[in-house]
């Protein structure tokens, strides 16, 4: 479609507007789980496709950012880290929101880390994070979606 002259750089605020916007919604939108007096804002994967997806290709994760594996059934669920160009560390939580377990995985890896208990819910953080801020098993994560 054609436009006018001087138009252009209207159309392009604008985009950027509603960009911006958007993206304040998304962000806005993004659940926050507390562990202690930690908050990490975290994107939810909880159909079979975005949890096979889950954070491969990413190549930032800040330090209070994370990704949410909700499965609809407690089970022994497992993670790789195939196509994951960054160092992960992974809660394993079971369906009362108890941390059962830690574990750092490394990037590209395929070796397969699995909790020792049924879980519900995994959440994927920064390596090194829940380390850094004291996290450890039979802490409380407050936010999960039930």
């Amino acid at each position: 479609m054609p436009c006018r002259a001087g138009s252009a750089p209207r159309l392009l605020q604008a985009l950027a507007l509603l960009l911006a916007g958007g993206a304040a919604v998304a962000e806005a939108a993004a659940p926050t789980l507390h562990i202690g007096p930690h908050a990490f804002r975290v994107e939810i994967a909880d159909t079979p496709r975005e949890r096979a997806r889950g954070l491969m290709g990413r190549t930032i994760l800040h330090a209070d950012d994370g990704m949410l594996f909700v499965f609809e059934q407690a089970g022994r669920h497992c993670f790789w880290m195939r196509d994951t160009p960054l160092p992960l560390s992974i809660a394993f939580i079971d369906a009362a929101g108890r941390i059962a377990s830690l574990a750092d995985m490394q990037p590209r890896s395929e070796t397969r880390h699995c909790p020792g208990v049924d879980i519900r819910y995994a959440l994927e953080v920064r390596q090194g994070e829940f380390m850094r801020r004291g996290i450890t098993p039979r802490m409380q994560v407050d936010g999960l979606p039930r």
